[in-house]
């Protein structure tokens, strides 16, 4: 069984639906950005036909149903923030990989927790996903912070298991299983009860 596409997910401040063409402008603001991808397995969009090509593949990936790709926005005023993505999904192990990316200036402002929040909620309670994993480089100290505030359990370290921009790199894997999601962490975070 393939994965089904949610309608938009929409948070108080966030707002997450699958990318669309008219996305790009944005999302090469963001991608664009070597502060941006410096831990991340791919370069930096340099132009606009970079977007297209990464939406291509994206489109592919979820006309065969093992990705779900999906842009970040600001709910009040619709501007593109980043991106996530539930991907490599098994759907014998309902299982699927997390990836995300947020422009610079929304750093440090609990916008990612908040959206990834809200797609785990949707991940395992809509989708039916039993376990997400998401690999991170062990230098982005930030992006394992907030997998392990979002109750991710740091499983072990992959040697060499990325080749990107002309050097290997090590990755820490990350898992959460759905018996141990607590679904709304961002709501108790925001009352002080988390």
């Amino acid at each position: 069984m393939p994965l089904i596409a949610p309608l938009p997910i929409v948070s108080p401040r966030v707002t997450i639906r699958l990318v669309s063409a008219a996305d790009l402008p944005g999302l090469l603001a963001v991608n664009g950005d070597d502060h941006v991808t410096r831990h991340l397995p791919y370069p930096s969009w340099q132009t606009l036909a970079d977007g297209e090509a990464w939406l291509a593949r994206m489109r592919a990936l979820g006309d065969a149903g093992t990705a779900l790709q999906f842009v970040i926005c600001n709910t009040a005023s619709g501007q593109v923030l980043g991106s996530c993505l539930l991907f490599r999904f098994d759907g014998g192990s309902a299982r699927a990989e997390l990836g995300y990316v947020l422009g610079r200036a929304h750093w440090g402002q609990g916008l990612m927790f908040e959206a990834l929040d809200a797609l785990l909620t949707q991940a395992f309670r809509g989708l039916g996903l039993r376990r997400i994993e998401a690999e991170v480089n062990p230098e982005n100290t930030a992006s394992a912070r907030l997998l392990e505030r979002l109750g991710f359990t740091c499983e072990g370290l992959l040697r060499q298991r990325w080749v990107a921009k002309g050097a290997i790199h090590d990755v820490k894997v990350y898992g959460l299983l759905r018996d141990e999601w607590p679904a709304g962490v961002a709501a108790a975070a925001a009352t002080g009860a988390a």
